[in-house]
């Protein structure tokens, strides 16, 4: 078989999550972190896929977790950004790259907080010393993201409750100079506003 034949037949059984097959390969010298055209490595597809049994082999066989495909992602941002909590788990223990950006320039803690993933968001503040005031390339922290981007509703709130508790600064403002806490009342949201006032906005 030709390096070019291994390496497909590689991506191909991360992406299925035949761990067998991805042994049989890393067994015959595949370059375990080897890319296909999107420049996803093994360990990036079989994240994408859900299949833990996989990541897990491929974590232990040395896979470079912090490698980023053409759409930034990689196991870790995926986690984050698809509200993941058992592979955020897988990959934590491994020391992901905690500064890698998302293509909007996020940290993980970002997009999680702009969706409403209230695990992940509990796990990255509880298990890691992400940057809970990181600006993305729109000059939002993930505290504006999680007022400005949702729906105000009781994820967001406990979202907002979180990062404020794990010293989100309440009084960086976007970049138009509005503060969290502005923000909050222009969009009605009270019970988030009286977090932030609580938080000394």
């Amino acid at each position: 078989m030709s390096d070019q034949e291994l390496l497909t037949e590689f991506l191909f059984a991360a992406e299925q999550g035949d761990t067998d097959a991805v042994k049989k390969c890393l067994a015959a010298g595949v370059d375990i972190n080897a890319t296909n055209r999107q420049g996803r490595t093994a360990i990036t597809l079989a994240s994408l896929n859900k299949h833990y049994d996989c990541v897990a082999l491929l974590i232990s066989a040395g896979a470079d977790i912090n490698k980023q495909d053409q759409t930034c992602f990689n196991p870790f941002l995926i986690s984050c950004l698809n509200n993941d909590l058992t592979l955020l788990r897988l990959v934590l223990p491994a020391k992901p790259d905690l500064d890698r950006l998302t293509r909007f320039g996020g940290v993980g803690i970002t997009p999680a907080s702009e969706k409403g993933h209230v695990e992940i968001v509990r796990e990255l503040l509880t298990h890691t010393d992400i940057n809970v005031n990181h600006t993305n390339f729109v000059g939002w922290t993930p505290l504006l993201e999680a007022i400005v981007l949702n729906d105000g509703g009781a994820k967001q709130q406990e979202i907002v409750k979180l990062l404020l508790d794990h010293g989100a600064n309440p009084h960086m403002t976007d970049k138009y100079g509005k503060s969290p806490l502005t923000l909050a009342r222009e969009k009605g949201y009270h019970q988030i506003a009286e977090l932030l006032v609580a938080a000394g906005a």
